[in-house]
């Protein structure tokens, strides 16, 4: 997990300029860490992973295949899925994709007329996803490389849109009211049983219920400012509840405590 010193891999002025494409909002600079920090720990997940994929074949230089089978390893790095559609390395691996009439989607239709802003500036990312490489003793394959920096993109951009979300709506208010615990604390009952629960308030069955984003209201009021605590709810958003959303968390609440994330 990377520690406060190296949340500075995606620099704050980078991280504000994503956020800016998605919303005119501002940004506080202890949310531009938290994020650097959370899409750090995402993306040094996925290389660790890649890393022992490369070691079962005696390699210490990654390539896409190993991204891959990090992915098949653990589905808590599939982050940044919109990058699929215009990797190679995702190509025919992804399914068929129908639309309501019942006809295949292709990769063309799915990429839409314009690559979203994500993609179009991916290339921002390349000097941070080389400082985590180093970082962590491998190199990459270019290929390797641009895909790194692509779902690092990605995924900065929906957790920057989701962050505006929770401004926007004053909090997350997917899933009913239910208080907020500190990490590792047993959820509160409910007062009904859950058959008489609406379907809405439901989570899925192929997830334990722990692992939903709570409801939660902002601290601040104002509806103008990305904060921290805005890019922690929006983490929750897109992490699935497991040990990675855990470590994201709380590097981005160590990021927030460093001086200059002031």
């Amino acid at each position: 997990m990377p520690s406060v010193l190296d949340s500075w891999t995606f620099k704050p002025a980078l991280v504000k300029s994503v956020f800016r494409d998605v919303a005119p909002m501002h940004v506080s600079r202890s949310a531009a860490w938290a994020a650097a920090a959370v899409t750090g720990t995402v993306l040094t997940e996925i290389i660790a992973g890649a890393r022992t994929a490369a070691a079962v074949e005696g390699r210490k230089k990654l390539v896409p295949q190993d991204l891959i089978a990090a992915i098949d390893q653990n589905v808590e790095l599939e982050v940044g899925t919109k990058w699929y559609d215009f990797s190679p390395t995702f190509r025919g691996l992804t399914g068929v994709l129908r639309d309501a009439d019942g006809v295949v989607v292709t990769t063309r239709r799915r990429r839409g007329v314009r690559k979203p802003s994500a993609v179009a500036g991916a290339h921002r990312f390349e000097a941070g996803v080389k400082r985590l490489l180093r970082s962590q003793g491998v190199t990459a394959a270019p290929a390797m490389v641009r895909d790194l920096d692509g779902i690092a993109s990605v995924f900065l951009t929906d957790l920057a849109r989701d962050a505006a979300m929770v401004v926007r709506e004053g909090g997350i208010q997917r899933f009913g009211t239910v208080s907020v615990g500190a990490p590792g604390d047993a959820a509160p009952p409910s007062s009904l049983p859950p058959s008489s629960l609406p379907p809405s308030s439901l989570p899925p069955s192929s997830l334990p219920a722990a692992s939903l984003p709570a409801s939660s209201r902002r601290v601040s009021s104002s509806r103008r400012t990305i904060h921290s605590d805005d890019v922690l709810d929006a983490t929750t958003i897109q992490l699935m509840g497991g040990d990675l959303r855990q470590r994201a968390l709380t590097a981005a609440r160590a990021a927030t405590q460093n001086p200059s994330a002031g």
